[in-house]
């Protein structure tokens, strides 16, 4: 049985890994609008993987006894001044949830709670990750520094990346 504390943070963190997903379908929507159907592609990659990350933390508050609780969604953006702008968006959004696993790995060492601490293990991995592929991205759009050819030939090179489903 998880822990009060632990269980509630674990849902909050279930909130966070929905609005994550939330945050890239809208991005995706944005990119879509304006022509860049790579870039539209390559965040709903991050979509599938952010609602995969939501129902890994689901399906752990279940196995352990916790109770789930959904909580409220709250509306992302809209818009993005450029494609620059909204991977600097992204990678401010990922080092938020890199705080928020570290505090929950934190939690579980506190309560020593080993399970989880495994659990929170591929969370941890999988942040250093995701920050570094953003930090790539965004070095690649200050290279070009708005060039209609380089914006147009990354659009190609994200529309290849494709969602593969982690192995449970």
């Amino acid at each position: 049985m998880l822990d009060k504390r632990m269980n509630d943070a674990l849902n909050k963190q279930l909130n966070e890994e929905l609005f994550s997903a939330y945050l890239y379908l809208s991005m995706s929507a944005w990119f879509d609008s304006i022509g860049l159907k790579g870039f539209a592609n390559w965040m709903m990659v991050q979509y599938k993987e952010e609602t995969e990350h939501a129902m890994k933390f689901y399906s752990y508050i279940q196995s352990r006894g916790g109770e789930v609780k959904l909580l409220a969604i709250k509306e992302p953006p809209q818009k993005w001044d450029s494609p620059l702008h909204a991977f600097e968006e992204t990678l401010k959004h990922e080092q938020f949830i890199t705080k928020c696993i570290n505090e929950l790995t934190d939690l579980a060492e506190e309560l020593k709670d080993r399970p989880t601490m495994n659990f929170l293990q591929w969370f941890v991995d999988e942040q250093v990750e995701e920050e570094e592929n953003d930090r790539e991205i965004i070095d690649r759009l200050r290279l070009i520094e708005g060039s209609k050819n380089g914006i147009f030939i990354l659009d190609r090179e994200l529309a290849q990346r494709q969602f593969v489903p982690e192995s449970q």
